[in-house]
Formats: C-alpha cells, sequence, structure tokens
C-alpha cells in the first residue's frame, strides 16, 4: 500500500512538473512575442532614421535647408567648415564617428561659402565651428579646438563629453531614465532628483 501510495504522489509530481513546465513555456512565448515585437519596433525606427539621414553626417548646401532642419529635428549637431581647412577634415571624422553612435541627433555640415546669412547671424568666426541644437534652441558652441584640449589629435569622446553636457547626444540608456521618470520627481539646482 505504501508503494502505491507513492507511486500515486510520483504521478502527481510528475503531472506538476509538467504544468509547470507548460506554464513556464507559456510564460517564455509571450516574452519572446514582446521581445520581437521590440525588435521589430526599433528596427523600423533605425530603418526610418536612415531614411532621414540619420547615422551619418551629411552636408547640406543652402542656408535655408540647413534652418529648416533645425527647426525640424529634436536633437541636431551642426558644423560650419570650409573646405580648405584642415581642421575642419579633422572634425568631420570626429562628427561622422559620433553620428553613426547616436542615431537619434542629425548630424550635418554647411560650408561657410554657402551660408553667408548665418554665418554673420550666429556669428561664426572661427572655423571649425560645431554647435548643437534641441528643439530649435541652440545648447553649444564649440569654437575651433579650444574647448577640446586645443590639440589637433583630441580624441571623439573630449567632443561626445561636450555635446552630451549640451543635452545634443543623449545615450539609450539616459533617455530610458529620463522617459521612465514619476510625475512626483523634480530636478532641483544641483540637478539632483527628489522624490515628493
Amino acid at each position: 500500500m505504501t508503494r502505491d501510495h507513492d507511486l500515486e504522489d510520483l504521478t502527481d509530481d510528475e503531472a506538476l512538473f509538467e504544468e509547470l513546465e507548460r506554464e513556464d513555456d507559456d510564460a517564455m512565448a509571450v516574452i519572446r512575442e514582446q521581445r520581437i515585437r521590440d525588435i521589430q519596433k526599433e528596427l523600423s525606427r533605425r530603418q526610418m532614421l536612415q531614411d532621414s539621414n540619420h547615422g551619418i553626417l551629411t552636408e547640406i548646401i543652402n542656408e535655408k535647408e540647413f534652418m529648416d532642419t533645425t527647426v525640424k529635428e529634436k536633437y541636431m549637431v551642426g558644423h560650419f567648415f570650409h573646405k580648405d581647412f584642415r581642421r575642419c577634415k579633422i572634425m568631420d571624422g570626429h562628427l561622422q564617428t559620433l553620428a553613426d553612435k547616436f542615431p537619434d541627433t542629425r548630424f550635418v555640415k554647411i560650408n561657410v561659402e554657402n551660408a553667408p546669412f548665418l554665418v554673420e547671424k550666429l556669428q561664426v568666426r572661427v572655423l571649425p565651428c560645431v554647435m548643437g541644437w534641441v528643439d530649435g534652441f541652440i545648447k553649444a558652441k564649440l569654437v575651433g579646438f579650444d574647448d577640446l584640449g586645443n590639440t589637433d589629435d583630441f580624441n571623439t569622446s573630449t567632443l561626445e563629453l561636450q555635446l552630451s553636457n549640451a543635452g545634443v547626444i543623449r545615450k539609450k540608456e539616459e533617455k530610458a531614465t529620463t522617459e521612465k521618470k514619476s510625475i512626483f520627481q523634480t530636478v532641483d539646482s544641483d540637478g539632483d532628483d527628489d522624490d515628493y
């Protein structure tokens, strides 16, 4: 009788394990389907950004297109350059690296010869001049290599830090953190988050 009772318990345990495995499989299937949807959504977003010249440093030929792009894009970095300036070519290399790394920000450049109005209005006096906009408002202006160590062989990370501090480029983790803040959180003058 004990042996039959043990067999019954064993059968119950096996049934319980099978049921748990089915539940685990169902839960994993739901997670897997959600992950596939997330990946598809991200690929679609990246394709849309790539189609609108995000992820690369593009040259804009005329001032009107430059101004329209500044207003249209949430985040934009613009490089005022001259084709004969060696330092402008150095800056282009760094900006292309950042454009690839931060596809949510639009990276453009415009030849100062094609932009006399903007050069005057934005007081571009030294080249290269890199400016950053958020929602059409200027948040950063880097003149020459002064803020980049005043050397031709500065690291891209130095430029990245300057643009990041201005809020023109953001890492994906920063976006997720920012978007998920509670409505009860505020930022005080020191930049620390406080919960009420």
